[in-house]
């Protein structure tokens, strides 16, 4: 099935009508085995399991047994075990509620298959984090060549959806440490991609504790929004500076502004139409008599 696309469904890869996980509640297929016997995939998207939530599972799991078969495959590279292919948090909360057998379902995956379904399994049960996300997205693109578009119809997602997921990995490391912990949101995150200085206004949202909102205010003002930095106080132009401008705006009919900077500057000419703009040529050339200059 390795030459199949992305997008057949996990209905067409677990040989049952629905492509949905909470469909092998009923344990068709299933078999017991001792946790010892299986070891996590090396295709497993999620990084973190959370302790809480593992803790959670566990005692469910001590009170209720695994309720739910794990999905696993023949190990490939030690005969006689499996590898987990989904289910990895039920099987490490098993070992927490110390039962040591576990049903699983055993399907004989091509490593393609695996990450789809690890990937796919992932993301229809519980929401991996953005980083997870985008990571098992690249995975599919790059080891396996599957486009923006294939990966957004079979997980239905929007391509867009899946394009700035991937962006998220161009961050530097520092603001993707913050995003993975939490720290960051994947909308605070968004923001940043692409951003000159984007670690250090990552650090500046989380210390102040900004929304989304405020970020993308705070980026597109380069950084100095809701600090404390003074506002700039607009200088007061001297006497002689303003009567001068009022001397030319009469000679040219329009009005005129000189800004100086310690005896340097420059004179801007407002004008309202290209005869207005002849009529200052025109003077600027002559003279108000006529007379070339």
């Amino acid at each position: 099935m390795a030459d199949k696309k992305l997008g057949m469904g996990l209905s067409a890869l677990l040989g049952q009508d629905k492509a949905d996980f909470a469909n092998l509640d009923d344990g068709e297929g299933a078999k017991t085995v001792p946790v010892t016997q299986l070891h996590p995939g090396k295709y497993q998207p999620r990084h973190t399991f959370g302790d809480e939530q593992l803790h959670d599972l566990s005692e469910s799991i001590r009170e209720k047994g695994v309720l739910q078969p794990l999905l696993v495959r023949p190990h490939p590279d030690r005969p006689g075990m499996f590898e987990i292919i989904a289910g990895e948090r039920r099987w490490r909360a098993a070992q927490l509620a110390q039962v040591h057998q576990v049903p699983v379902i055993v399907r004989d995956f091509d490593d393609k298959e695996t990450l789809e379904v690890a990937l796919v399994e992932n993301l229809q049960r519980q929401d991996l984090s953005s980083l997870e996300e985008a990571e098992g997205y690249h995975r599919l693109m790059h080891e396996f060549s599957h486009t923006q578009d294939q990966l957004a119809q079979a997980l239905g997602k929007s391509r867009s959806h899946v394009a700035n997921t991937l962006r998220l990995l161009t961050l530097p490391g520092d603001v993707k440490d913050l995003l993975a912990s939490g720290a960051l949101s994947a909308g605070h995150a968004r923001c940043l991609v692409g951003v000159t200085g984007a670690a250090e206004l990552a650090k500046e949202i989380v210390h102040k504790g900004l929304n989304v909102r405020q970020t993308e205010k705070l980026v597109k003002a380069g950084g100095h929004v809701g600090s404390s930095k003074p506002k700039a106080t607009k200088a007061v132009k001297d006497s002689d500076t303003v009567a001068l401008e009022h001397d030319m705006a009469n000679m040219l009919g329009l009005k005129v502004e000189i800004k100086d900077n310690r005896g340097r500057g420059q004179i801007v000419i407002h004008y309202e139409s290209l005869e207005q703009l002849d009529g200052v040529l025109a003077r600027l050339t002559h003279g108000p008599s006529g007379a070339e200059l």
